[in-house]
């Protein structure tokens, strides 16, 4: 580990060094919320785990894959509520206080970087903690909405669910059937989604801008923790090499971006990232 973290933060004091100002820009994926309990969608060639997440279309096609995503989603949520920043969250808001690192953009939709004292994260996939009507727009705290949701599915208070990726469970489809689908607090209506983007869905057009306004003022990108396999995030790295800025990657397994990176190190982030903390101070 030692080796792994002088590599690294050589080759960082490198690009550094003469430029006092010149700083990386860091994107995180979910390998970096594994050690705080939520699970990561893929292995570690990149190949997805189980079954395929529901899609954006299938969700707004019918009442009934609402009603399915709702069910798993209630049982899945208090695992992702109580989830605890861990040392990679922690070092990398040392970082940012510490003016070592542009920003920070992450694909993970868990609060984790906020928590852990991170500013301005750019969450390029939004947040399990608010939840959107479709009909009104409104937004909600997700935890009115769990507390609804329990009111009036009471059944499945003793109901245990394998937890998967983002606050998602797996779930018998017999307890779907008589789930009652949580309502806007505002409008009442039934069309609630959780306010992330679903596989299917674009990005919004407003945070893509922001990730690229990012892009092109950073000197660098650290990719910590992801597979880059969402265009979302691999379109980022692109950018930056096409802008003739080094993208350097901790991960443990491949990624879509491995031919674009200049460094890859397959150490754990929440290892390394305290010491290159605490080695870049």
């Amino acid at each position: 580990m030692l080796d792994t973290l002088e590599h690294l933060a050589d080759h960082l004091d490198t690009l550094y060094r003469g430029m006092s100002e010149r700083r990386f820009l860091v994107l995180t994926g979910a390998g970096i919320s594994t050690s705080s309990g939520i699970p990561d969608y893929r292995d570690s060639e990149g190949v997805r785990r189980g079954k395929a997440p529901m899609m954006y279309q299938e969700f707004l096609a019918t009442p009934q894959a609402r009603r399915r995503y709702w069910a798993r989603a209630m049982l899945g949520w208090p695992k992702v509520r109580i989830a605890q920043p861990n040392a990679a969250h922690l070092a990398l808001a040392t970082l940012q206080h510490r003016q070592r690192i542009s920003g920070l953009i992450t694909q993970n939709v868990d609060t984790l970087h906020d928590q852990a004292g991170s500013r301005d994260v750019i969450e390029l996939h939004g947040s399990l903690h608010r939840v959107l009507c479709l009909d009104c727009q409104q937004r909600s705290p997700r935890d009115g909405v769990q507390r609804q949701m329990e009111i009036d599915n009471p059944y499945l208070a003793q109901v245990h669910a394998v937890q998967l990726p983002d606050g998602d469970t797996m779930l018998d489809p017999t307890f779907e059937e008589h789930f009652q689908v949580p309502r806007c607090p505002r409008c009442n209506g039934e069309r609630l989604k959780p306010d992330v983007v679903f596989f299917g869905e674009n990005v919004a057009a407003p945070t893509a801008a922001r990730a690229m306004t990012a892009v092109a003022q950073a000197d660098g990108l650290l990719v910590v923790g992801s597979s880059l396999m969402a265009y979302s995030a691999f379109r980022l790295c692109k950018a930056m090499v096409e802008q003739d800025k080094p993208v350097i990657a901790i991960n443990l397994g491949k990624t879509r971006g491995d031919e674009l990176l200049q460094v890859k190190i397959a150490a754990s982030c929440e290892h390394l990232l305290p010491l290159l903390a605490e080695r870049l101070s």
